[in-house]
């Protein structure tokens, strides 16, 4: 089975739209959004609609369940919270109830996927590390486990041994014996100074990873942006990726 995995759309229209065009490309069976499909742009309606109808499973992010008031959003920064209260006046209810219906963690076709950690997956801890990858290899029980919230693209390997390392190679064919955490970045708001839409593709049957780039309309996102009042600094930061 071929999937593609998405996740951090964070109510980006351009660049939702230009991951999905090159995956049509791609020809894959599946596609999977590993949450946080608004929050930060101006567009979350639009970015559930699509959501809604492409991906075969969503799971919750913090940002989903931010709006609704599901969790404490004391710890976001002055930009976040600004987000999710723009966010939670402009949600139809439509929306509303479909993140509201969303899952924190699935176990899949030989592989898991979470927004945030395996492990307490509704604390919203992050996976930036190897010793944050540590804690986390033994709440999953497949080859792998896929996730997102960071915003940065991240490979951790663990041998049959326990050793660790950072694994750079892209596209990635898994090696027998070893396990793997992968973040697949983000769509809406990349974080790794490459301004450019993240996503992954994933072949179970091969076992091979490939972590993919696209280009979208920067420009009329952050238009966008300055004119639903949201805070600048959520359109300037798009331009380098960070």
């Amino acid at each position: 089975m071929q999937y593609a995995i998405i996740s951090d759309i964070h109510g980006n229209l351009e660049a939702l739209q230009s991951v999905l065009s090159d995956i049509e490309k791609r020809k894959v069976d599946q596609i999977l959004c590993l949450g946080d499909v608004v929050g930060y742009g101006a567009n979350p309606n639009e970015c559930v609609d699509i959501i809604r109808k492409e991906a075969v499973i969503t799971l919750a992010g913090n940002h989903d369940y931010a709006p609704l008031g599901k969790l404490d959003v004391s710890y976001f920064n002055l930009w976040a919270r600004s987000a999710i209260d723009w966010t939670a006046n402009n949600l139809s209810q439509a929306s509303k109830d479909f993140l509201l219906s969303l899952p924190l963690k699935k176990q899949m076709d030989g592989f898991t996927i979470v927004h945030a950690t395996p492990l307490n997956p509704d604390e919203w801890y992050y996976i930036t590390t190897i010793e944050d990858a540590v804690i986390n290899f033994p709440e999953f029980e497949d080859q792998v486990c896929f996730v997102g919230h960071s915003h940065i693209p991240l490979i951790v390997a663990m041998t049959e041994d326990r050793e660790y390392r950072l694994e750079r190679k892209n596209p990635l064919k898994f090696a027998e014996g070893e396990r793997y955490i992968i973040n697949v970045g983000s769509v809406g708001q990349p974080r790794d100074l490459d301004p450019k839409a993240a996503y992954a593709t994933f072949d179970s049957s091969t076992k091979l990873y490939e972590l993919r780039r696209v280009q979208y309309n920067v420009a009329e996102t952050q238009r966008k942006v300055r004119e639903a009042g949201l805070p600048d600094y959520l359109a300037v930061r798009l331009e380098t990726g960070q």
